[in-house]
Protein backbone atom coordinates (compact mmCIF):
# COMPACT_ATOMS: atom_id res chain seq x y z
CA UNK A 1 0.00 0.00 0.00
CA UNK A 2 1.29 3.25 -0.70
CA UNK A 3 2.03 6.02 1.81
CA UNK A 4 -0.78 8.08 -0.29
CA UNK A 5 -3.38 5.42 0.06
CA UNK A 6 -2.74 4.86 4.30
CA UNK A 7 -2.42 8.37 4.90
CA UNK A 8 -4.71 10.43 6.92
CA UNK A 9 -6.36 13.47 5.30
CA UNK A 10 -5.87 16.64 6.65
CA UNK A 11 -3.38 15.27 9.17
CA UNK A 12 0.60 16.25 8.61
CA UNK A 13 2.55 13.51 7.87
CA UNK A 14 6.25 12.77 6.68
CA UNK A 15 6.76 11.67 3.33
CA UNK A 16 10.07 9.60 2.29
CA UNK A 17 10.29 10.92 -1.43
CA UNK A 18 8.69 13.57 -3.68
CA UNK A 19 7.47 10.53 -5.42
CA UNK A 20 4.51 10.05 -2.97
CA UNK A 21 3.19 13.63 -3.49
CA UNK A 22 0.03 14.51 -5.93
CA UNK A 23 -1.79 17.30 -6.70
CA UNK A 24 -3.88 18.65 -3.73
CA UNK A 25 -1.29 17.98 -1.33
CA UNK A 26 0.40 20.98 0.78
CA UNK A 27 3.62 21.26 1.53
CA UNK A 28 6.74 23.15 2.65
CA UNK A 29 8.36 25.55 -0.05
CA UNK A 30 11.04 27.64 0.12
CA UNK A 31 10.75 30.81 -0.87
CA UNK A 32 12.71 34.05 -0.25
CA UNK A 33 14.67 32.17 2.12
CA UNK A 34 11.45 31.08 4.28
CA UNK A 35 9.41 28.09 4.27
CA UNK A 36 6.01 28.84 3.59
CA UNK A 37 2.51 26.47 3.08
CA UNK A 38 1.96 26.06 -0.44
CA UNK A 39 -0.28 23.42 -1.97
CA UNK A 40 0.02 21.62 -5.31
CA UNK A 41 -2.00 22.61 -7.86
CA UNK A 42 -0.43 20.86 -10.60
CA UNK A 43 2.50 18.61 -11.52
CA UNK A 44 4.26 18.42 -14.91
CA UNK A 45 5.92 15.13 -15.37
CA UNK A 46 6.97 15.83 -19.35
CA UNK A 47 9.84 17.64 -18.47
CA UNK A 48 12.63 16.49 -16.48
CA UNK A 49 13.51 17.32 -13.80
CA UNK A 50 9.77 17.27 -12.86
CA UNK A 51 8.03 20.70 -12.15
CA UNK A 52 5.32 21.29 -9.28
CA UNK A 53 2.87 24.30 -9.70
CA UNK A 54 2.27 25.89 -6.21
CA UNK A 55 -0.22 28.07 -5.00
CA UNK A 56 1.33 30.15 -1.48
CA UNK A 57 -1.72 30.15 1.59
CA UNK A 58 -2.55 33.86 2.33
CA UNK A 59 -0.20 35.05 -0.96
CA UNK A 60 -2.13 36.51 -4.29
CA UNK A 61 -2.30 33.67 -6.97
CA UNK A 62 -0.51 36.18 -8.86
CA UNK A 63 2.84 35.07 -6.85
CA UNK A 64 1.76 31.10 -7.57
CA UNK A 65 4.66 29.29 -9.92
CA UNK A 66 6.38 26.44 -11.28
CA UNK A 67 9.09 24.70 -8.94
CA UNK A 68 11.50 22.16 -8.86
CA UNK A 69 11.44 19.29 -6.34
CA UNK A 70 13.90 20.73 -4.42
CA UNK A 71 12.15 23.33 -2.95
CA UNK A 72 9.91 21.11 -1.70
CA UNK A 73 10.35 20.75 2.43
CA UNK A 74 9.67 17.08 2.09
CA UNK A 75 11.59 16.84 5.37
CA UNK A 76 8.86 19.11 7.55
CA UNK A 77 5.26 17.62 7.73
CA UNK A 78 2.87 17.05 4.22
CA UNK A 79 -0.59 17.68 4.82
CA UNK A 80 -2.72 14.92 2.66
CA UNK A 81 -6.32 16.04 0.91
CA UNK A 82 -9.81 14.88 1.69
CA UNK A 83 -10.85 12.04 -1.19
CA UNK A 84 -13.21 13.45 -3.26
CA UNK A 85 -16.67 12.83 -3.00
CA UNK A 86 -17.35 9.76 -6.04
CA UNK A 87 -18.92 11.25 -8.96
CA UNK A 88 -22.21 9.06 -8.89
CA UNK A 89 -23.33 10.28 -5.68
CA UNK A 90 -22.51 13.96 -6.52
CA UNK A 91 -24.71 13.18 -9.76
CA UNK A 92 -27.34 12.21 -7.17
CA UNK A 93 -26.90 14.88 -4.87
CA UNK A 94 -27.73 17.49 -7.97
CA UNK A 95 -30.48 15.51 -9.23
CA UNK A 96 -32.34 14.89 -5.84
CA UNK A 97 -31.63 19.20 -5.05
CA UNK A 98 -32.97 19.94 -8.89
CA UNK A 99 -36.39 17.87 -7.55
CA UNK A 100 -36.11 19.88 -4.39
CA UNK A 101 -36.15 23.03 -6.45
CA UNK A 102 -38.40 22.83 -8.81
CA UNK A 103 -40.95 21.46 -6.29
CA UNK A 104 -40.65 24.30 -3.94
CA UNK A 105 -40.23 26.88 -6.81
CA UNK A 106 -43.88 27.48 -9.00
CA UNK A 107 -41.82 29.90 -11.48
CA UNK A 108 -38.51 27.85 -11.92
CA UNK A 109 -39.25 26.52 -15.29
CA UNK A 110 -39.79 30.03 -16.91
CA UNK A 111 -36.59 31.41 -14.50
CA UNK A 112 -34.10 33.74 -16.10
CA UNK A 113 -30.75 31.94 -16.07
CA UNK A 114 -28.46 32.79 -12.91
CA UNK A 115 -24.66 32.99 -12.33
CA UNK A 116 -23.94 29.20 -13.21
CA UNK A 117 -25.68 29.51 -16.90
CA UNK A 118 -22.98 32.40 -17.69
CA UNK A 119 -20.85 30.96 -19.75
CA UNK A 120 -16.88 32.20 -20.23
CA UNK A 121 -14.15 31.52 -22.34
CA UNK A 122 -12.96 28.69 -20.37
CA UNK A 123 -16.15 26.68 -20.92
CA UNK A 124 -16.49 27.27 -24.60
CA UNK A 125 -14.69 24.97 -26.92
CA UNK A 126 -11.98 27.16 -27.86
CA UNK A 127 -8.76 25.65 -29.41
CA UNK A 128 -6.66 23.16 -27.30
CA UNK A 129 -8.92 23.57 -24.28
CA UNK A 130 -10.26 19.96 -23.36
CA UNK A 131 -14.02 20.04 -22.00
CA UNK A 132 -17.79 18.88 -21.91
CA UNK A 133 -19.14 18.39 -25.81
CA UNK A 134 -21.57 21.68 -26.26
CA UNK A 135 -23.81 22.22 -29.09
CA UNK A 136 -24.23 25.25 -30.76
CA UNK A 137 -27.53 25.61 -29.85
CA UNK A 138 -26.44 25.26 -25.82
CA UNK A 139 -23.61 27.76 -26.49
CA UNK A 140 -25.86 30.42 -27.95
CA UNK A 141 -28.29 29.70 -24.53
CA UNK A 142 -25.43 29.82 -22.11
CA UNK A 143 -23.85 32.92 -23.74
CA UNK A 144 -23.58 36.17 -20.80
CA UNK A 145 -26.17 37.60 -19.49
CA UNK A 146 -24.52 40.57 -17.74
CA UNK A 147 -21.06 41.81 -17.67
CA UNK A 148 -18.16 39.89 -16.97
CA UNK A 149 -18.37 39.34 -13.19
CA UNK A 150 -18.35 35.66 -12.23
CA UNK A 151 -15.25 34.21 -11.10
CA UNK A 152 -13.73 30.94 -12.89
CA UNK A 153 -13.49 28.35 -11.11
CA UNK A 154 -12.43 25.57 -13.31
CA UNK A 155 -9.83 23.27 -12.13
CA UNK A 156 -7.69 24.17 -15.40
CA UNK A 157 -7.96 28.18 -14.80
CA UNK A 158 -5.98 27.68 -11.72
CA UNK A 159 -2.66 27.02 -13.07
CA UNK A 160 -0.85 29.33 -15.00
CA UNK A 161 -0.60 28.08 -18.23
CA UNK A 162 2.20 30.46 -19.81
CA UNK A 163 5.82 31.15 -18.56
CA UNK A 164 6.82 34.49 -20.46
CA UNK A 165 5.39 36.65 -22.75
CA UNK A 166 7.20 39.01 -25.48
CA UNK A 167 5.27 41.88 -26.30
CA UNK A 168 7.24 44.68 -28.65
CA UNK A 169 10.45 45.62 -26.64
CA UNK A 170 8.99 43.90 -23.18
CA UNK A 171 9.10 40.90 -21.48
CA UNK A 172 6.33 40.08 -19.30
CA UNK A 173 5.84 37.74 -16.73
CA UNK A 174 2.00 36.19 -17.22
CA UNK A 175 -0.03 36.28 -13.87
CA UNK A 176 -2.78 33.76 -14.27
CA UNK A 177 -3.88 31.09 -16.78
CA UNK A 178 -5.73 32.56 -19.68
CA UNK A 179 -6.94 29.86 -22.72
CA UNK A 180 -4.60 30.61 -25.36
CA UNK A 181 -3.97 26.99 -27.54
CA UNK A 182 -2.64 24.70 -25.59
CA UNK A 183 0.32 24.25 -28.10
CA UNK A 184 1.29 27.33 -26.55
CA UNK A 185 1.80 26.39 -23.15
CA UNK A 186 4.65 24.23 -24.26
CA UNK A 187 6.54 26.82 -25.09
CA UNK A 188 9.48 29.12 -23.24
CA UNK A 189 8.01 32.13 -24.51
CA UNK A 190 5.03 33.36 -26.23
CA UNK A 191 5.71 35.99 -28.67
CA UNK A 192 2.29 38.76 -29.05
CA UNK A 193 2.31 41.16 -31.75
CA UNK A 194 2.22 45.09 -30.40
CA UNK A 195 -0.50 45.85 -33.01
CA UNK A 196 -3.10 43.17 -33.57
CA UNK A 197 -2.16 41.11 -30.75
CA UNK A 198 -1.76 38.38 -32.68
CA UNK A 199 -0.25 35.24 -30.45
CA UNK A 200 2.70 33.27 -31.65
CA UNK A 201 5.34 30.41 -30.23
CA UNK A 202 8.13 30.99 -31.96
CA UNK A 203 10.09 34.01 -32.88
CA UNK A 204 10.57 33.10 -36.38
CA UNK A 205 6.68 32.69 -36.78
CA UNK A 206 6.44 36.41 -34.82
CA UNK A 207 9.06 37.74 -36.97
CA UNK A 208 7.54 36.81 -40.59
CA UNK A 209 4.38 37.61 -39.42
CA UNK A 210 5.60 41.53 -38.63
CA UNK A 211 6.93 41.91 -41.87
CA UNK A 212 3.72 41.00 -43.99
CA UNK A 213 1.45 42.71 -41.22
CA UNK A 214 0.15 46.46 -41.86
CA UNK A 215 -1.26 47.44 -38.91
CA UNK A 216 -0.12 50.22 -36.48
CA UNK A 217 -2.85 51.06 -34.35
CA UNK A 218 -6.14 49.31 -32.87
CA UNK A 219 -8.77 48.51 -35.82
CA UNK A 220 -10.92 51.26 -34.57
CA UNK A 221 -11.47 55.41 -34.85
CA UNK A 222 -9.54 57.41 -33.02
CA UNK A 223 -11.54 59.90 -30.82
CA UNK A 224 -9.09 61.85 -28.57
CA UNK A 225 -5.65 62.27 -28.82
CA UNK A 226 -3.02 65.05 -27.02
CA UNK A 227 0.43 65.33 -27.29
CA UNK A 228 0.09 62.12 -24.27
CA UNK A 229 -1.94 59.58 -25.62
CA UNK A 230 -4.52 58.45 -28.15
CA UNK A 231 -7.39 56.63 -27.48
CA UNK A 232 -9.19 54.30 -29.92
CA UNK A 233 -12.91 53.17 -29.98
CA UNK A 234 -13.52 49.38 -31.24
CA UNK A 235 -17.10 47.71 -31.68
CA UNK A 236 -16.95 44.08 -30.33
CA UNK A 237 -18.85 43.28 -33.08
CA UNK A 238 -16.82 44.25 -36.32
CA UNK A 239 -13.36 43.63 -35.33
CA UNK A 240 -14.20 40.03 -33.23
CA UNK A 241 -10.84 38.93 -33.59
CA UNK A 242 -8.34 41.74 -32.19
CA UNK A 243 -11.16 42.12 -29.38
CA UNK A 244 -10.49 38.14 -28.85
CA UNK A 245 -6.89 38.38 -28.96
CA UNK A 246 -7.37 41.19 -26.44
CA UNK A 247 -9.34 39.50 -24.28
CA UNK A 248 -6.87 36.75 -24.00
CA UNK A 249 -4.20 39.12 -23.37
CA UNK A 250 -5.83 40.82 -20.71
CA UNK A 251 -7.02 37.60 -19.02
CA UNK A 252 -2.90 36.95 -17.92
CA UNK A 253 -3.26 40.10 -15.80
CA UNK A 254 -6.99 39.44 -14.50
CA UNK A 255 -8.14 36.85 -12.15
CA UNK A 256 -11.31 38.49 -10.44
CA UNK A 257 -13.03 38.36 -13.90
CA UNK A 258 -14.79 35.70 -16.39
CA UNK A 259 -13.36 36.28 -19.85
CA UNK A 260 -16.15 36.40 -22.15
CA UNK A 261 -15.67 34.79 -25.89
CA UNK A 262 -18.49 36.52 -26.83
CA UNK A 263 -17.36 40.42 -27.41
CA UNK A 264 -20.30 41.91 -29.71
CA UNK A 265 -22.39 43.19 -26.82
CA UNK A 266 -18.79 45.14 -25.91
CA UNK A 267 -17.23 48.79 -26.73
CA UNK A 268 -13.68 48.37 -26.06
CA UNK A 269 -11.97 52.06 -25.46
CA UNK A 270 -8.07 51.12 -25.83
CA UNK A 271 -5.71 53.75 -24.58
CA UNK A 272 -2.24 53.49 -26.93
CA UNK A 273 1.39 55.88 -26.66
CA UNK A 274 2.26 56.90 -30.42
CA UNK A 275 6.56 56.53 -31.42
CA UNK A 276 8.09 56.21 -34.88
CA UNK A 277 6.40 52.49 -34.87
CA UNK A 278 3.06 53.09 -34.42
CA UNK A 279 0.27 53.28 -31.75
CA UNK A 280 1.45 50.61 -29.06
CA UNK A 281 -1.58 49.74 -26.74
CA UNK A 282 -1.32 50.58 -23.02
CA UNK A 283 -4.37 49.89 -21.63
CA UNK A 284 -8.12 49.77 -22.03
CA UNK A 285 -11.63 49.37 -20.38
CA UNK A 286 -14.40 47.92 -22.39
CA UNK A 287 -18.29 48.79 -22.14
CA UNK A 288 -21.42 47.23 -22.61
CA UNK A 289 -23.19 48.45 -25.45
CA UNK A 290 -26.29 48.73 -23.66
CA UNK A 291 -25.75 47.65 -19.80
CA UNK A 292 -28.99 47.12 -17.60
CA UNK A 293 -26.72 48.07 -14.12
CA UNK A 294 -25.85 51.63 -15.71
CA UNK A 295 -22.15 50.39 -15.73
CA UNK A 296 -19.55 52.51 -17.73
CA UNK A 297 -16.85 49.49 -17.42
CA UNK A 298 -17.20 45.93 -17.50
CA UNK A 299 -13.18 45.40 -17.53
CA UNK A 300 -10.18 47.59 -17.11
CA UNK A 301 -6.49 47.19 -17.55
CA UNK A 302 -3.37 49.10 -17.57
CA UNK A 303 -0.27 46.28 -19.18
CA UNK A 304 2.00 45.51 -16.49
CA UNK A 305 4.77 47.20 -18.25
CA UNK A 306 3.12 50.40 -17.89
CA UNK A 307 2.02 50.01 -14.62
CA UNK A 308 2.52 52.82 -11.82
CA UNK A 309 2.99 55.59 -14.71
CA UNK A 310 -0.52 57.08 -14.24
CA UNK A 311 -2.16 55.37 -16.93
CA UNK A 312 -4.93 53.56 -14.58
CA UNK A 313 -6.07 57.02 -13.72
CA UNK A 314 -6.29 58.48 -17.54
CA UNK A 315 -8.22 55.15 -18.00
CA UNK A 316 -11.01 56.03 -14.98
CA UNK A 317 -11.21 59.72 -15.96
CA UNK A 318 -11.86 58.50 -19.97
CA UNK A 319 -14.59 56.61 -18.72
CA UNK A 320 -16.23 59.40 -16.73
CA UNK A 321 -15.65 61.84 -19.24
CA UNK A 322 -17.07 59.32 -22.01
CA UNK A 323 -20.57 58.88 -19.36
CA UNK A 324 -20.79 63.06 -18.91
CA UNK A 325 -21.01 63.22 -22.86
CA UNK A 326 -23.53 60.80 -22.67
CA UNK A 327 -25.48 62.79 -19.89
CA UNK A 328 -25.58 59.42 -17.88
CA UNK A 329 -24.44 58.35 -14.39
CA UNK A 330 -21.82 55.30 -14.02
CA UNK A 331 -19.79 53.08 -11.97
CA UNK A 332 -17.30 50.17 -12.72
CA UNK A 333 -18.87 46.84 -12.48
CA UNK A 334 -18.04 44.97 -9.67
CA UNK A 335 -15.60 43.24 -8.31
CA UNK A 336 -13.10 45.00 -9.18
CA UNK A 337 -9.28 43.92 -8.71
CA UNK A 338 -7.29 44.66 -5.81
CA UNK A 339 -5.45 47.41 -8.02
CA UNK A 340 -8.75 48.57 -9.44
CA UNK A 341 -10.33 48.92 -6.20
CA UNK A 342 -7.37 51.05 -4.78
CA UNK A 343 -7.28 52.92 -8.70
CA UNK A 344 -11.06 53.73 -8.14
CA UNK A 345 -11.22 55.00 -4.33
CA UNK A 346 -8.26 57.51 -5.18
CA UNK A 347 -9.97 58.76 -8.33
CA UNK A 348 -13.08 59.41 -6.24
CA UNK A 349 -11.98 60.96 -3.48
CA UNK A 350 -9.45 63.21 -6.00
CA UNK A 351 -12.60 64.35 -7.79
CA UNK A 352 -14.99 64.61 -4.84
CA UNK A 353 -12.45 67.08 -2.74
CA UNK A 354 -11.51 68.84 -5.82
CA UNK A 355 -14.78 69.54 -6.50
CA UNK A 356 -16.67 70.38 -2.86
CA UNK A 357 -13.57 72.29 -2.10
CA UNK A 358 -13.49 74.65 -5.33
CA UNK A 359 -17.24 75.21 -5.51
CA UNK A 360 -17.04 76.69 -2.29
CA UNK A 361 -20.97 76.70 -2.32
CA UNK A 362 -23.55 74.25 -0.71
CA UNK A 363 -24.36 71.50 -2.88
CA UNK A 364 -26.18 68.35 -3.34
CA UNK A 365 -25.38 64.70 -3.81
CA UNK A 366 -27.42 64.72 -6.53
CA UNK A 367 -25.88 68.36 -7.96
CA UNK A 368 -22.06 66.49 -7.11
CA UNK A 369 -23.41 63.22 -9.13
CA UNK A 370 -24.76 65.53 -12.04
CA UNK A 371 -21.36 67.24 -12.58
CA UNK A 372 -19.12 64.17 -11.99
CA UNK A 373 -20.98 61.39 -13.41
CA UNK A 374 -20.53 59.34 -10.51
CA UNK A 375 -23.37 57.16 -8.91
CA UNK A 376 -24.75 58.96 -5.15
CA UNK A 377 -23.47 55.75 -4.05
CA UNK A 378 -19.89 55.90 -4.46
CA UNK A 379 -20.02 59.84 -3.76
CA UNK A 380 -21.41 58.42 -0.09
CA UNK A 381 -18.99 55.67 0.27
CA UNK A 382 -16.07 57.73 -0.66
CA UNK A 383 -18.05 60.89 1.67
CA UNK A 384 -17.65 58.33 4.37
CA UNK A 385 -14.09 56.36 4.19
CA UNK A 386 -12.76 60.32 3.62
CA UNK A 387 -15.12 60.59 7.42
CA UNK A 388 -17.13 63.89 5.97
CA UNK A 389 -20.51 63.10 6.66
CA UNK A 390 -21.64 64.58 9.86
CA UNK A 391 -25.25 64.71 10.85
CA UNK A 392 -26.29 68.31 11.56
CA UNK A 393 -29.83 69.90 12.45
CA UNK A 394 -31.88 66.47 11.72
CA UNK A 395 -29.79 65.90 8.40
CA UNK A 396 -26.66 64.15 6.60
CA UNK A 397 -23.96 67.06 5.62
CA UNK A 398 -20.45 66.52 3.81
CA UNK A 399 -17.92 68.82 6.08
CA UNK A 400 -14.64 69.43 4.92
CA UNK A 401 -12.17 68.55 7.67
CA UNK A 402 -8.39 69.33 8.32
CA UNK A 403 -7.32 65.75 6.34
CA UNK A 404 -9.99 67.04 3.11
CA UNK A 405 -7.96 70.30 3.06
CA UNK A 406 -4.58 68.54 3.38
CA UNK A 407 -5.08 66.26 0.35
CA UNK A 408 -6.63 69.30 -1.47
CA UNK A 409 -3.32 71.24 -1.41
CA UNK A 410 -1.47 67.58 -2.82
CA UNK A 411 -4.04 67.56 -5.49
CA UNK A 412 -3.63 71.07 -6.45
CA UNK A 413 0.46 70.46 -6.25
CA UNK A 414 0.29 67.19 -7.95
CA UNK A 415 1.24 67.72 -11.54
CA UNK A 416 -0.59 64.80 -12.63
CA UNK A 417 -1.52 64.62 -16.55
CA UNK A 418 -5.38 64.12 -17.14
CA UNK A 419 -8.08 64.01 -20.06
CA UNK A 420 -8.85 67.13 -21.98
CA UNK A 421 -12.62 67.52 -22.44
CA UNK A 422 -12.26 69.59 -25.35
CA UNK A 423 -10.21 66.89 -27.26
CA UNK A 424 -12.87 64.12 -27.50
CA UNK A 425 -14.34 64.20 -30.64
CA UNK A 426 -16.86 61.50 -30.23
CA UNK A 427 -20.64 61.40 -30.30
CA UNK A 428 -22.18 58.53 -28.50
CA UNK A 429 -23.14 55.34 -30.06
CA UNK A 430 -27.00 54.84 -30.85
CA UNK A 431 -27.54 51.00 -31.92
CA UNK A 432 -30.78 49.64 -33.11
CA UNK A 433 -32.50 46.61 -31.62
CA UNK A 434 -31.20 44.78 -34.39
CA UNK A 435 -28.00 45.47 -33.52
CA UNK A 436 -28.15 44.49 -29.88
CA UNK A 437 -29.20 41.23 -31.01
CA UNK A 438 -26.16 39.01 -29.73
CA UNK A 439 -26.07 35.48 -31.43
CA UNK A 440 -23.56 33.43 -33.74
Amino acid sequence: MSHSEESEPGIPQKVESVDEIFVGCKSRVLKDGKNRLAEILSINNRRDPPKFYVHYEDFNKRLDEWITADRLQIDKDVIFPRPKEPEEKKDSKKKKQLQQNKSASPQAAGATPDGGDVMDLDNLNVQGIPNEDISREDEIKKLRTSGSMTQNQNEVARVRNLNKVIMGKYEIEPWYFSPYPIELTDENVVYIDDFSLQYFGSKKQYERYRKKCTLRHPPGNEIYRDDYVSFFEIDGRKQRSWCRNLCLLSKLFLDHKTLYYDVDPFLFYCMTRRDELGHHIVGYFSKEKESADAYNVACILTLPQYQRMGYGRLLIEFSYELSKKEGKVGSPEKPLSDLGLLSYRAYWADTLIKLLVEHGQEITIDEVSSITSMTTTDILHTAKALEMLRFYRGQHVMYLNADVMKRYKKIKNNKRRSVDPDRLVWTPPVFTASQLRFAW
